[in-house]
């Protein structure tokens, strides 16, 4: 994003935040803690209990998992629509309630096509969400905070991973309908202290920089690529998302609570993943970075469908933990690379790098959902082919760039 961008918050030469920058970036860390955090992965190591419980079967159970990946494709498209039909403000608010009274919702299993109504809807809070919220803060961040700023808001997809893991085995004590409403309970809290935390208007338009031409040659193939691997860590973690939990707890046979054990692992890995990997593209760049970390999600993923030890388990977990966060702040900062002196392009690319990870996870929701059905729940297959996704995309990285080193 362009260091020529003024707004009220910084409108002074200090880079030091104040009170609104503050509470906006905490209402950026709410909103990615409810509707990520919390909306998508609070439903993973729910799948168990809800196939025990006979709410749903497994290949329900999995289908419905994907209701929320489709929800989170649409949000990424329509998220600057929603913004512009209601302002930033407004619409983070209304996603944020949107993904609540989904949780209380939730608690009523209906019927299947109601259940998969109010997954789809948290689904599109989150995707719209992921599009909206550095986009609504960072403007109104001096420059050379909003590093952190970035990070900060991220680290509440980690902490919505880890409380899932925390809270969830708690209140399953009282029966899946409370958990249903213990979860909305505190989406609902959250949401209340985000209400006045977003800036009361959208950042003021930046003309576009006279470098367009740069832009393209540095987009290219590359920019093209980026979306190509982007789209292909949905498909790497997908399964992970969706089966780790119920692969540990039903698969092995070790229950849900050890299940729900590796998911906190998982969770707690997650939260430091923006430090690690943002701090990594800072010192050896961004494209180099998200190389490697292409291959450390390739190989943990390879683990987990090879291996059934308790502990190489617990490696690829904190692996993938680290990298489903990471890969965020890593792409962001890769399309700053790849178009240095343009923020307008930097967020159209940043929305259709988002896209595009919306459609293939959704379309990996429903054919892994299709494939584990089909295939009497081999977790061993469904992880194989994430893991075959993610190394098909570094091979792709390691060609392209060759390429332009040769010319």
């Amino acid at each position: 994003m362009s260091d020529q961008t003024v707004s009220p918050i910084r409108s002074g030469q200090h880079t030091s935040l104040d009170a609104r920058a503050l509470f906006a970036m905490l209402a950026g860390f709410c909103a990615s803690l409810v509707a990520i955090g919390l909306a998508r992965f609070a439903y993973t190591p729910l799948i168990p209990p809800l196939i025990e419980a006979h709410w749903f079967t497994s290949s329900q159970a999995v289908t419905l998992g994907a209701a929320n990946f489709a929800g989170y494709f649409a949000g990424a498209i329509f998220g600057r629509a929603i913004a512009r039909a209601f302002t930033n403000r407004h619409a983070l608010r209304l996603l944020m309630a949107i993904a609540t009274a989904a949780f209380f919702a939730c608690a009523f299993p209906l019927s299947i096509a109601w259940f998969f109504a109010w997954r789809f809807l948290s689904g599109l809070s989150g995707g719209a969400i992921m599009v909206l919220v550095a986009t609504t803060i960072l403007p109104h961040i001096p420059p050379a905070r909003r590093g952190f700023a970035s990070g900060m808001i991220f680290i509440g997809l980690g902490f919505g991973i880890a409380a899932s893991g925390t809270l969830i085995p708690r209140l399953l004590h009282h029966g899946l309908h409370d958990t249903w409403m213990g979860l909305g309970m505190f989406s609902l809290a959250l949401t209340a202290v985000a209400w006045f935390g977003w800036p009361a208007a959208n950042a003021p338009a930046v003309a576009a920089q006279a470098a367009t031409m740069q832009a393209d040659a540095l987009g290219g193939a590359r920019l093209r690529l980026l979306y190509a691997q982007y789209a292909a860590n949905a498909l790497g973690l997908v399964p992970v998302m969706i089966l780790l939990v119920d692969c540990i707890a039903r698969g092995y046979g070790r229950g849900a609570e050890v299940g729900a054990s590796y998911w906190v692992l998982y969770g707690v890995a997650a939260i430091f993943g923006p430090l690690i990997c943002g701090n990594a593209g800072d010192r050896i760049g961004f494209g180099m970075a998200y190389r490697f970390v292409l291959a450390l999600q390739a190989g943990a993923v390879a683990l987990l469908a090879l291996c059934a030890n308790p502990y190489v388990i617990g490696v690829a977990t904190v692996a993938l933990g680290v990298s489903t966060t990471g890969i965020v702040p890593l792409a962001l900062g890769r399309v700053h690379e790849l178009l240095p002196h343009d923020h307008v392009e930097q967020r159209a690319a940043w929305s259709r790098a988002t896209s595009a990870f919306a459609l293939c996870q959704a379309l990996a929701g429903y054919g892994y959902s299709f494939l584990f059905s089909h295939t009497h729940n081999d977790y061993a297959l469904i992880f194989a082919c994430g893991a075959f996704a993610l190394a098909v995309a570094f091979v792709a990285d390691l060609i392209v760039n060759r390429k332009r080193v040769e010319a």
